[in-house]
């Protein structure tokens, strides 16, 4: 039978007597889950002791969404090419209802992880997607506060769902947990649906755009020759495809990876987006790794009774302040893109030297108003960063800009920062020193965002491609889901 295994941290005067401090401190995770008390250890609680999972599994569990989230992002971003945005929208929602109830349905560990992955699906349709209905729609001098408080949505999110499971689940089961969820998506889903959808600005969605021929981005849309092949359609893709007397359906593919080659190329090739996630990167890996060993550093520096609870009240709380601020600030300063840069590096480089001060102090009075400023600061990063991602690229580029902004600061950001600030500390064997050393890694994020400002950057949000839709029919487009007469439909 599988135990919970916790280690072992030095009780200061301030630790309680009940036991919390021998608990492993984990931000975002369940304080305790009663598996360690008296000295004796019995089998995980929830999911954990129904399955009877290891500690890794359980540790999995916690991040196989990100499976899906970052293979499913990209995806989202290229099929908004060829289908409508909102109606991939309402897809992403139905999957992520879906897959929560599949949780909730699980019979052991392999059915719930895929289950959890699928939720990653789900999510990753908002990640490409919602930012750029949002910046659509929001008044001009508020795209920024729209934007603030969409990502404002995230800490709030993480707050109510740990009080939500922790209520459901204590006095009901785990599994009521999953299922109530599905339950409240539902609406949304059937909302997704139903009602008009709007269009994304870069995009026009009538029947001859579902066609082979009309996939391709307008640079390669050229007109077509006799037998109605597409000239625009590289050589040495057509002639692959027929040698291989590929399907047409196997012709499609070819070419959307074709196409989704050449986005790519262009989106790295803006010099803008690629210095924005660079920075973008290295803050996040800050956050990540504060996430996971922040109340343990606490803990063992300042001997916290409840690092976890001190920890994560701050950052939710700052991450919604601050997050929200930064929107706000930046419209009031005129949202441009180099006044987006000038806000993130001016908040990093503050948020740093205060975050990195609170870990000098050594009182636990001085550590929390510094670290608590700090934290901040560097949440106040949230909207100018995506407004970026947003407006430095072409509209047709925006959902691939997001997606792959968020799989990049997945990737190179807070998935190894957790573990090489564990190799950090287990070289110095001083939490003092590893903190202030993860702390020192956001001025390499404010190099990134301070070079930019110097960049002559250009906002393309407002750039239109000969198959856009005029903003004044964007409303006016048949759902996707009614193939019916669609071209008469848009040519009215």
């Amino acid at each position: 039978m599988a135990v919970t295994v916790v280690r072992d941290v030095e009780a200061g005067p301030e630790a309680s007597t009940s036991g919390v401090a021998d608990e492993k401190p984990s931000w975002f995770t369940p304080k305790s889950r009663g598996s360690c008390s008296g000295g004796t250890c019995s089998s995980g609680s929830g999911i954990q002791g129904d399955f009877n999972l290891s500690n890794f599994e359980d540790g999995v569990l916690s991040s196989a969404f990100m499976v899906g989230l970052l293979v499913a992002s990209p995806i989202f971003a290229s099929l908004a090419k060829i289908h409508n945005p909102f109606r991939l929208i309402g897809v992403g929602l139905l999957v992520w209802t879906i897959a929560t109830a599949g949780c909730g349905c699980a019979f052991d560990f392999w059915s719930i992880t895929v289950c959890r992955m699928l939720v990653g699906v789900g999510e990753a349709s908002f990640i490409s997607l919602a930012a750029p209905f949002i910046d659509d729609n929001a008044p001009a001098a508020q795209k920024t506060a729209w934007l603030a408080m969409f990502y404002m949505c995230i800490p709030t999110g993480i707050a109510l769902g740990y009080v939500y499971g922790g209520l459901v689940g204590g006095h009901l089961h785990w599994r009521a947990a999953f299922w109530g969820e599905s339950i409240l998506m539902l609406p949304f889903v059937i909302l997704g649906f139903v009602i008009k959808p709007l269009e994304l600005k870069g995009f026009t969605h009538n029947k001859k755009t579902k066609e082979y021929g009309q996939m391709l981005s307008p640079e390669l849309q050229d007109e077509t020759n006799n037998n109605g092949i597409k000239q625009g359609v590289p050589a040495v893709v057509e002639g692959l495809a027929e040698k291989s007397s590929l399907s047409s359906f196997g012709k499609k593919v070819m070419i959307e990876i074709h196409h989704f080659g050449v986005d790519m190329k262009e989106l790295l090739q803006e010099k803008v987006y690629v210095f924005n996630v660079a920075g973008y990167i290295f803050y996040n890996a800050v956050i990540g790794a504060y996430s996971y060993w922040g109340p343990k550093a606490g803990q063992d520096i300042y001997h916290m009774a409840s690092a976890d609870l001190m920890f994560g009240g701050i950052t939710i709380v700052c991450g919604i302040v601050g997050t929200l601020a930064g929107g706000f600030i930046l419209d009031k300063m005129d949202s441009t893109i180099s006044n987006a840069f000038k806000l993130l590096s001016g908040a990093t480089f503050l948020g740093a030297i205060f975050c990195f001060s609170a870990f000098c102090f050594k009182s636990l009075y001085g550590f929390i108003p510094f670290f608590s400023v700090g934290e901040l600061l560097v949440f106040a990063t949230q909207a100018p960063v995506n407004y970026i991602c947003l407006h430095c690229v072409k509209p047709s580029l925006r959902p691939l800009s997001m997606a792959m902004s968020t799989v990049s600061i997945h990737i190179f950001g807070d998935v190894p920062s957790s573990p090489i600030v564990g190799a950090l500390q287990d070289y110095l064997h001083n939490w003092r020193s590893t903190a202030l050393l993860l702390t020192s890694v956001l001025f390499i994020a404010f190099g990134f965002w301070f070079t930019a400002i110097f960049f002559r950057s250009v906002d393309r949000s407002n750039e239109q491609s000969e198959h856009d839709v005029p903003a004044t029919e964007r409303s006016n487009l048949r759902p996707l889901l009614d193939d019916g007469n669609d071209e008469a439909h848009t040519s009215q």
